[in-house]
């Protein structure tokens, strides 16, 4: 499987023995079951075998399959790019004539020919650092972002919500006519406000949880394409 348009691969399709994990010294009980579901993730096994930095490039595949959204020449913004896995997707799908600029809290490794960013999205200048990288305006805007959990699913839908509504702000301002935005939510109700704002800016919204999306997680992807940009066309 390569990241190349021609559909998301599924790994998992066989039966695999599972492998279990058992509590060392030193390790908690959540500790042991995270590394217990990371060892029989087959998703985790498929993206080290085919070079991909997180299991997530998987979801940003199946949602380029469904929704097309990159393409040769395209330029593209990845808020919350560590590690990279959504970058990877990105370069191989917009080609040499394209240019992909990630940001994240933390440092990423190179890949590429992608401009990568360490910084905080929220700060004031962080927006203007991703426009001036990008050299004018976007085709697509993506959010994985999230804040750490707080183990409370109240508050940690309402964290990564407001979260989703900065990455839309942003988006409004740097895409082109026609462009589109997609964004990591959780499911829980509170983002009627930011569907809203998405109904009023683009032709399409529409709510998208990829196959590779742990089952028992609450993360969902509201995707929106179709950009009606009323200040009509920028550099």
């Amino acid at each position: 499987m390569t990241a190349d348009r021609g559909g998301a691969h599924r790994p998992g399709a066989s039966r695999q023995r599972k492998t279990r994990v058992r509590t060392a010294k030193g390790r908690t009980t959540s500790s042991t079951r995270w590394l217990q579901r990371q060892l029989n993730d087959p998703y985790v096994a498929e993206a080290r075998r085919h070079g991909y930095r997180s299991r997530a490039a998987f979801k940003l595949a199946e949602i380029d399959d469904k929704f097309h959204l990159l393409g040769p020449g395209k330029r593209v913004v990845d808020l919350g790019a560590a590690p990279g896995g959504w970058v990877q997707v990105a370069l191989a799908r917009v080609g040499p004539s394209g240019r992909v600029v990630g940001l994240d809290l933390a440092a990423i490794e190179p890949i590429g020919d992608a401009i990568l960013l360490a910084g905080d999205f929220l700060d004031e200048g962080a927006p203007e650092r991703l426009r001036d990288a990008l050299g004018g305006s976007a085709d697509v805007v993506l959010s994985d972002m999230a804040a750490p959990s707080t183990g409370h699913a109240r508050t940690d839908h309402l964290r990564i919500v407001a979260l989703a509504e900065a990455a839309l702000a942003f988006a409004l301002e740097i895409l082109v006519p026609g462009g589109a935005f997609v964004a990591k939510v959780r499911q829980g109700g509170s983002e009627h406000a930011l569907l809203q704002a998405m109904r009023r800016s683009f032709q399409r919204v529409s709510h998208f949880k990829p196959r590779s999306s742990r089952k028992e997680s609450a993360e969902l992807y509201v995707v929106a394409t179709g950009f009606r940009d009323a200040t009509g066309p920028r550099s």
